[in-house]
């Protein structure tokens, strides 16, 4: 509809600008919006403001003559000036029929835009760290990622969900060696264990799987292990120094391949424990990118050797470093250590680069609130490589705090050190996570309400949206029961019938879904989704509950029954459609 109206006032600007033999520019802009109250028609348009200058008017002169002007439209109802300038359309009754006709056509498509041609963006979310189980924080950043990619796809463009695991660096052979202690504790060795090791109980777990498949043969002395380490911090020592001593003993005693057995052991086992937990959240990925590949493929040295051709590298003190200020970073970036070993920076470059060499158009990355620093390192990276940084964009997401009514919610794991988004889960549902997690804007915190995600009131958004499908479900199981038919044809030919109040409320909230995908797109925002559904949802219950007239979806009189059934069905469509497309199941019965 906003294209239709865009052509109608470019038609009514062109006849003006003949009659008044003055130059329009040359691609005019101006835009069509949503009013935002009914009593101001369904869209305005600000042409008249913007465009007065140029044509030598006063706004709302020039607004009477687009009005004048205005091609005939069977879609339009009446046009009206209001305030400075704005013109303000009135959408005729016909046009919001014509939705139920696009609704059915469509059905799982409608909201659907066709293919982007040259789009092809990928989406990297979450993103965990393989070192212990999804905690909330990470929930939300999954339920945020995932839904963002279905709505961009939506939009028609060719997305690509990706998950950058970890499997190299530091913290991974803390992991290993967090294991490989937890196993020689089982075997009956025990040794001390750092503070700063893995503690979870789910390393214990990898450890009695590792001391089963591989008995005593990873086993070493106490003495082997501990002798000539630093202190650690209880012993007046560096922890960190302490940490990493114990690592290199580990790689030591137990040489290449039986510490690869010991790392790939914790590695797998949380890596296949997160794509279990994030499976049975419905969020689904196309790659699981291997950081070690980016070291093995010579990705790293590729990505060093081009900001070294293009000039932006320099030698200090046997390091190699990236003038990352160059380009607007506040300070330059260590990308290779005096030791040789490349640092995590030189791997983020790699894999930006890595994802451009791919063939994507775009890469988005989802991060948490935390990780705000990388916003201008990566860019200098984009910059220093020769890429488009407009083409980078990175997400943040707040923090979510748990409440349990008024008070904030302590829920502590088998660690006790933070919740898992699988506690989560088990105690709300997937369908409540997913939904209470992106119904606010991403850079805004969340209060999650564990009692109002379970509670089955209206006061529940979720519970309020899946209702109105189930709802609508019972009331065609209740036609069947009573005999009663449904004829869509016969519908569609008294759809003139619903004259009433809420049913055209209801219409024009279908005919807004595919704006509301479209908007959510554009600014990377799927919670417009989530409160979209809530209005959709909150149109159908008062239409339902209306005390004003016979509201009744099954009435007695067949033209008028075919015509409420057809409304009913389009608004069960346009719900599951939506709730698709963050994740949320769209239930039948409740």
């Amino acid at each position: 509809m906003k294209e239709h109206l865009n052509e109608l006032v470019m038609q009514a600007l062109l006849d003006v600008r003949r009659k008044a033999a003055v130059e329009l520019p040359p691609e005019p802009a101006f835009a069509i919006d949503r009013t935002k109250s009914k009593e101001h028609g369904d869209f305005t348009t600000n042409a008249a403001m913007v465009l007065c200058k140029a044509l030598g008017m006063k706004p709302r002169d020039l607004a009477a003559q687009i009005v004048q002007h205005l091609p005939p439209s069977r879609h339009i109802d009446k046009v009206e000036i209001a305030g400075p300038g704005f013109v303000n359309f009135f959408l005729s009754r016909s046009c919001l029929y014509g939705t139920l006709k696009r609704v059915f056509e469509r059905g799982v498509e409608y909201g659907r835009s066709a293919p982007v041609e040259g789009e092809r963006v990928t989406v990297e979310f979450v993103s965990a760290n393989p070192t212990g189980p999804l905690h909330v924080g990470h929930g939300r950043g999954a339920a945020f990622g995932a839904s963002l990619a279905s709505v961009l796809e939506a939009c028609g463009i060719d997305v690509q969900r990706e998950y950058y695991v970890n499997d190299n660096g530091r913290q991974m052979d803390i992991l290993a060696t967090s294991v490989w202690l937890r196993y020689l504790e089982l075997a009956g060795t025990p040794v001390r264990f750092p503070d700063n090791a893995y503690k979870g109980e789910y390393v214990y777990d990898i450890a009695r799987a590792l001391k089963s498949s591989a008995g005593d043969r990873l086993r070493r002395t106490a003495h082997e292990i501990g002798a000539d380490l630093p202190p650690d911090e209880s012993q007046g020592g560096d922890k960190e120094a302490h940490i990493d001593a114990l690592i290199s003993r580990c790689k030591t005693l137990l040489g290449e391949s039986d510490y690869r057995q010991v790392f790939d052991a914790g590695l797998n086992s949380i890596l296949d424990d997160i794509r279990e937990d994030l499976g049975q959240f419905n969020v689904r990925y196309d790659t699981w990118f291997s950081e070690r590949s980016l070291e093995t493929s010579g990705a790293v040295k590729r990505a060093v050797d081009r900001l070294t051709r293009l000039g932006h590298m320099y030698e200090n003190k046997g390091a190699l470093w990236f003038r990352a200020t160059t380009f607007g970073d506040e300070k330059d970036r260590v990308v290779v250590r005096e030791n040789g070993q490349p640092t995590y920076f030189a791997s983020d470059i790699a894999y930006l680069l890595n994802k451009f060499e791919r063939g994507f158009s775009r890469a988005i990355y989802v991060f948490g609130a935390d990780h705000h620093g990388y916003i201008a390192r990566l860019k200098a990276a984009a910059q220093g490589l020769g890429l488009d940084p407009s083409k980078i964009e990175i997400l943040l997401v707040q923090f979510a705090i748990l409440f349990r009514g008024s008070e904030r919610v302590q829920m502590s794991t088998r660690s006790g050190q933070f919740v898992t988004l699988r506690e989560l889960r088990n105690e709300v549902g997937a369908d409540a996570c997913r939904f209470f997690y992106v119904m606010r804007s991403n850079d805004q915190h969340l209060d999650f309400d564990l009692e109002l995600a379970k509670s089955t009131s209206r006061e529940n958004p979720v519970y309020y949206v899946q209702y109105a499908h189930a709802r609508i479900c019972k009331v065609f199981r209740e036609a069947i029961e009573r005999g009663l038919t449904h004829n869509r044809a016969g519908g569609d030919a008294a759809k003139q019938r619903l004259t009433l109040e809420p049913e055209l409320d209801l219409l024009g909230m279908l005919q807004r879904y595919p704006e509301a995908v479209e908007k959510a797109g554009e600014t990377r925002a799927p919670h417009m989704i989530a409160n979209y559904l809530r209005e959709l949802a909150a149109a159908f219950h008062s239409y339902y509950d209306f005390k004003g007239a016979d509201t009744r979806i099954l009435n007695d009189d067949d033209d008028l029954r075919n015509a409420r059934m057809n409304l009913a069905l389009a608004v069960r469509q346009v719900l599951a459609n939506g709730l698709k497309l963050i994740g949320v199941n769209a239930p039948e019965k409740m």
